[in-house]
C-alpha cells in the first residue's frame, strides 16, 4: 500500500493548456450548471414566490447582497425560450472552455462572471428592476472565449458577430438585461485574461487565483460604492 501511494504522488499530474487539472469525460461544471439551471425553473414553475425569493433587485443590494448571484440561476417562468437559449449557450460555450481551464477555473470564471452581471445591473439599471437569468454569466463565457481566441491568435470574426447580435437583442428587445450582458461580458474577459496569460512555472496557479481574487474584491468594493452613492446602505 505504501509503495502504490509513492507512486501516485511519482507520477506525472497532466494539466490543461492553462494550468487546470486534466478530467476525462463530459464536462461536468457545464452539465451540472446546466441541471441547476432546469432545476430552479421546475421549481419556479411549481411555486412562483420563488422566484420573487430569490431574484435581484439593485434596491436590495444592502439588504439581500445573495440575490446577486442566486438570481443568475434563476429564469422567466414563462418564458421557456428564454431558458432554452441560456442553456444551450453555456453548453455550447462550456464544453469548449471548460476543459481548456479545468473544472475550477471554469467555476470561479463563471460564477464571478455572474456577480459582475449584478453588478452591471446596479450600475446602469432602474433601482426596482428586478433581472434574472443566466445571460450574465454566459457573456462573461463570451468574453472569456474571446480572451482565449486572441491569445492563441485565431480568428474571432464570428463570436464578435455572434456577441454583436445577442447585445444589439437586448438593447432592442423589452425584458432583457443588457447591464448584466455588458457587466458579465467585461468580467469574463478580465477573469480570462487572468488565467491564460499568467506565466507558466510553479507560481501559476498562485497568479491565477490571486489575479481571480483580485477581480472578485474589486467587484465587492464597486458594489459598496455604487450601492452607497444610491443611497442603498
Amino acid at each position: 500500500m505504501d509503495c502504490f501511494r509513492e507512486s501516485r504522488r511519482q507520477a506525472p499530474e497532466y494539466r490543461t493548456p492553462y494550468g487546470g487539472r486534466v478530467s476525462q469525460g463530459r464536462p461536468v461544471v457545464t452539465i451540472s450548471l446546466m441541471a441547476l439551471c432546469a432545476v430552479f425553473f421546475v421549481i419556479q414553475f411549481l411555486y412562483p414566490p420563488f422566484t420573487q425569493q430569490l431574484w435581484y433587485a439593485p434596491v436590495l443590494t444592502g439588504v439581500e447582497p445573495w440575490r446577486m448571484l442566486t438570481s443568475a440561476f434563476l429564469h422567466f417562468p414563462g418564458g421557456i425560450l428564454h431558458i432554452l437559449f441560456n442553456l444551450y449557450a453555456l453548453w455550447f460555450l462550456g464544453q469548449g472552455l471548460e476543459p481548456q481551464l479545468g473544472r475550477l477555473r471554469f467555476t470561479l470564471l463563471y460564477l464571478i462572471s455572474a456577480f459582475g452581471g449584478s453588478v452591471g445591473v446596479l450600475a446602469i439599471s432602474p433601482l426596482f428592476q428586478a433581472v434574472v437569468g443566466a445571460s450574465g454569466a454566459i457573456f462573461g463565457l463570451f468574453g472569456a472565449l474571446l480572451v482565449v481566441l486572441l491569445q492563441r491568435r485565431a480568428s474571432v470574426r464570428s463570436v464578435l458577430i455572434l456577441l454583436a447580435a445577442n447585445f444589439a437583442l437586448g438593447l432592442f428587445v423589452p425584458n432583457i438585461a443588457w447591464e448584466a450582458h455588458l457587466g458579465g461580458l467585461l468580467t469574463g474577459a478580465a477573469c480570462a485574461a487572468v488565467l491564460v496569460y499568467a506565466p507558466k512555472g510553479k507560481n501559476r496557479s498562485l497568479v491565477q487565483f490571486g489575479g481571480l481574487a483580485a477581480i472578485a474584491v474589486v467587484l465587492c468594493i464597486l458594489t459598496m460604492v455604487l450601492a452607497g452613492a444610491k443611497g442603498l446602505v
